[in-house]
């Protein structure tokens, strides 16, 4: 087990605003790794105190065996970092663009700026300037420049923000081919439904690491019970009357359906019965798998 990231009681503050408070974790060789949480929770502090482009205010941690407050240079030097805002530049080409980041970490083989374009699909437009370009295709010529020098750990701050859903599909597909060559991913996003291709998901709120481990297992701890859908009509008087019902954790409408969060006493005869009897007759509920947005709702509450 090579262990690439490690961070102990790796802590930020602003003045009196503590945006990272006492993380801890561990990132091993190869992993896709997702850090979770919404806008402000501390996800892109911690990736720019990991590249030593912001000194911890307390704590330690390193990257690639290097100490991120005293060896920032080596570790830029083999990482690759992909930020929220893609630092490209509109008048040049995209093989210009490449080139150039090229040029920044010495790399000046022609047959490897060639492979990069095949790797992240933009073979045929090489030529067009950047600025033309839709942002799915921005996103895949920002992964190629920080890919370009062959790191052996990759940062993704929130990659896929603005992009639409194919894009973001067609985006994961490059990391996994990423991932499958050995390169380590550690990549933060908002997007729930994101957080479901990492094998290891932390979730971020106010600064503090609430937990970190596959999806599975997160399911499997942080929930108290069971996840349902309920199919009843009208939906907002079956939302309400669900939300009354004894051992209903949480409730929520879900376009033509409602999703439920239930303690483990329920079986779906037992919820489908209290429903029928409050007047909706053609209730029916299904039991369905949990969310990493369920998880992350249990945790806040949890922490609240």
């Amino acid at each position: 087990m090579t262990i690439v990231i490690e961070t102990h009681d790796l802590t930020k503050k602003f003045g009196d605003f503590t945006a990272v408070d006492s993380v801890n974790f561990a990132v091993e060789k190869g992993e896709v790794v997702g850090y979770l949480g919404p806008n402000g929770s501390g996800k892109t502090t911690t990736i720019r105190m990991l590249l030593g482009l912001l000194t911890p205010t307390e704590g330690r941690g390193s990257v690639l065996g290097f100490d991120i407050a005293r060896q920032s240079g080596e570790i830029r030097e083999r990482v690759g970092y992909m930020s929220q805002k893609f630092a490209l530049y509109d008048e040049l080409t995209v093989r210009e663009n490449l080139a150039f980041y090229a040029g920044v970490y010495s790399v000046r083989s022609r047959e490897r700026l060639a492979g990069v374009l095949e790797q992240v699909g933009l073979v045929g437009l090489e030529n067009q300037q950047v600025r033309t370009l839709s942002a799915g295709w921005r996103q895949r010529l920002a992964l190629g420049t920080a890919i370009v020098h062959n790191p052996q750990l990759l940062f993704l701050d929130e990659p896929t923000s603005g992009v639409d859903p194919t894009a973001r599909r067609a985006f994961w597909d490059l990391i996994y081919n990423l991932a499958e060559q050995g390169v380590t991913v550690f990549v933060t996003t908002h997007y729930m439904d994101e957080a479901e291709y990492c094998g290891r998901v932390g979730i971020m709120r106010r600064g503090q690491l609430l937990a970190m481990d596959t999806p599975t297992a997160l399911k499997a701890s942080a929930l108290p019970g069971q996840a349902w859908e309920v199919f009843a009509e009208p939906l907002l008087p079956a939302l309400a009357a669900l939300e009354a019902i004894p051992g209903v954790i949480r409730a929520r409408l879900m376009s033509d359906h409602l999703n439920a969060i239930t303690t483990g006493e329920f079986t779906v005869e037992q919820l489908q019965g209290v429903l029928r009897e409050q007047g909706f007759s053609e209730a029916r509920v299904v039991q369905t798998e949990a969310t990493l947005e369920d998880v992350f709702l249990a945790l806040a509450a949890r922490g609240n």
